[in-house]
């Protein structure tokens, strides 16, 4: 169910989904973005004036942080596994990043095209410390689509 024209959403509830299994103890997303390179058109114009005009280039990959409190869940370190081994038939998927309302349901989907983990990060271990540890999975993808 779509949000109100003048409503916004609150971005506390979101998932991850890659191979149709969606992960929703992700604590953070940082990093997700389209871009696309800028042409610069330098001409004179017709009365003799020199003029600039960006026009649109070709679009750039992107990369994506995903953070979550560390679990015996395995598939990230799966995932990065497949990629470090040189099997990127298997390690490139596509997913998505999957925002959801307050009751819960997809509002919007940011969906990563031929995606693959670059880096995979845990948190600093220390002796008496009491906060949550966490792993950070970067992932790369080659294109994104917003649904």
């Amino acid at each position: 169910m779509p949000l109100p024209d003048l409503d916004s959403s609150v971005g506390h509830s979101f998932g991850l989904e890659f191979d149709s299994v969606i992960i929703r103890q992700i604590t953070e997303v940082s990093g997700l973005k389209m871009e696309q390179d800028v042409i610069e058109l330098k001409q004179n114009t017709a009365d003799g004036k020199y003029a600039i005009k960006k026009l649109p280039g070709r679009p750039k990959a992107g990369e994506v942080t995903v953070s979550r409190g560390l679990t015996e869940d395995n598939s990230f370190e799966r995932w990065i596994k497949e990629s470090r081994f040189g099997r990127m038939g298997e390690a490139r998927r596509n997913g998505a990043i999957i925002v959801y309302d307050y009751e819960g349901l997809p509002i919007k989907r940011y969906k990563l095209i031929n995606a693959w983990p670059k880096s995979l990060e845990i948190g600093a271990l220390k002796a008496g410390d009491t906060s949550v540890l966490t792993e950070k999975l970067v992932i790369t993808y080659e294109s994104m689509d917003v649904d």
